[in-house]
């Protein structure tokens, strides 16, 4: 059986291409959490225009009448 010695500058590359990885990954995440809050809040506000669009809408009430003196 061998016993195989790290290599160190196969250590070093690897850490680094990790790094690279776990900041790339990292932005992607952000930017796909962000577009789904976008498209959260799109169909939030559509459902309240829709919800309102079927409430009725309350009349103007009449004014009070002027008293005359």
């Amino acid at each position: 059986m061998r016993i195989y010695r790290k290599n160190p500058m196969m250590s070093l590359w690897l850490s680094g291409a990790n790094s690279v990885m776990g900041k790339a990954t990292s932005a992607a995440r952000g930017l796909m959490t962000a577009a789904a809050r976008q498209q959260q809040r799109a169909m939030t506000r559509e459902a309240e225009k829709m919800a309102a669009a079927l409430w009725p809408r309350p009349r103007k009430e009449a004014a009070p009448k002027k008293r005359r003196k």
